[in-house]
């Protein structure tokens, strides 16, 4: 069953499959970001609320900077036992799950906001006009009979804020900033989300991002930096991504896309690209590396060393944006 807008069929069919379930499993897609973990720890506080048994579920975990989220405390890397129904949340297809749900072959409920998503669940909401599915759950929650609180508010706002890089992207709406101050009022502190999302950086990124910054090159409306493994070993990074360097590199002032390669291990390649325009999507560049995302953010895993990686990321990229300038100009 394909829905993407919220109809009272559809409010009738999730709250039917809740009406039958004890146990639930919640989870998003592999190496997660704000969007991601405000769905999953929002859906799973309110559920719990409500009595249900919930185990949420991220197979690479909370990142450190995000773990003062209520309930962050509670997220297992593997599932443990039986599930009477399998939620997924912001995972646009089943490679993205992660390796330890890769048993999930049925999913009984797909929460999710990319344009490109496959529609695997047996219920698909699918809303690519939604800024992030937190921002899908804002309305969905009290559709489904489940509460608000201010814990829920909170991962909810956070969700919002980090998926458009502080209410700044270019698929920003009017209702979803109405959502905000819904979610302000019932508790979510705003400014202090603003800040622990999108300014605050602990010493050690703040040294990695040096790294990265030594390294910036520039063509045209392209720019781009990479991290090496050497880069992330010399200031004792513990993650595995760029610390969000790449929303730095965004909003150089005449950046029109920003790619950031994060070396993974000798063989693969993290690459997150950025766009500032609505002409140029760079999900379309994301998809040629087997990647996926939004019009404004995307990514990819890409096999190969870090310069063979960069080189080809970059020319491709280059290629699509001098395409897009020429079609614009024209």
């Amino acid at each position: 069953m394909i829905i993407q807008r919220m109809t009272k069929s559809l409010t009738g069919a999730v709250r039917a499959k809740l009406d039958e379930a004890n146990r639930i499993l919640l989870t998003a897609h592999a190496r997660p970001d704000g969007d991601a973990i405000g769905s999953v720890l929002a859906f799973g506080i309110a559920l719990q609320d409500a009595g249900y048994e919930v185990q949420m579920v991220l197979s690479d975990s909370v990142p450190a900077a995000l773990r003062f989220l209520p309930g962050s405390d509670q997220v297992v890397t593997s599932p443990k036992g039986e599930f009477d129904l399998v939620i997924t949340l912001d995972l646009g297809n089943m490679e993205r799950i992660g390796a330890t749900l890769k048993k999930f072959s049925k999913i009984d409920i797909n929460i999710d906001h990319h344009p490109d998503n496959s529609n695997y669940g047996e219920i698909n909401i699918v809303d690519p006009e939604a800024v992030s599915v937190t921002e899908m759950l804002t309305d969905l929650l009290p559709e489904l009979g489940l509460e608000i609180t201010q814990p829920v508010a909170t991962n909810l706002l956070a969700g919002l804020i980090t998926d458009t890089l502080g209410l700044r992207t270019q698929n920003m709406r009017p209702a979803a900033l109405r959502k905000a101050a819904d979610l302000f009022e019932k508790g979510a502190d705003l400014p202090e989300l603003y800040f622990k999302t999108q300014v605050q950086r602990s010493f050690t990124a703040s040294r990695y991002w040096g790294a990265g910054l030594s390294k910036l090159a520039r063509k045209d409306g392209l720019v781009w930096a990479s991290l090496s493994l050497e880069d992330r070993k010399s200031v004792n990074y513990s993650g595995r991504d760029d610390a969000d360097l790449v929303n730095i590199l965004s909003a150089i002032d005449d950046a029109v896309v920003a790619v950031i390669f994060v070396e993974q291990d000798e063989k693969t390649v993290k690459v997150s690209w950025r766009s500032r325009s609505a002409e140029t999507d760079v999900s379309k560049v994301a998809h040629q590396f087997d990647g996926g995302g939004h019009q404004a953010a995307s990514g990819a895993m890409v096999t190969g060393s870090l310069r063979e990686v960069e080189e080809k990321v970059v020319n491709t990229t280059y290629q699509m944006l001098a395409e897009n300038i020429k079609k614009v100009n024209n």
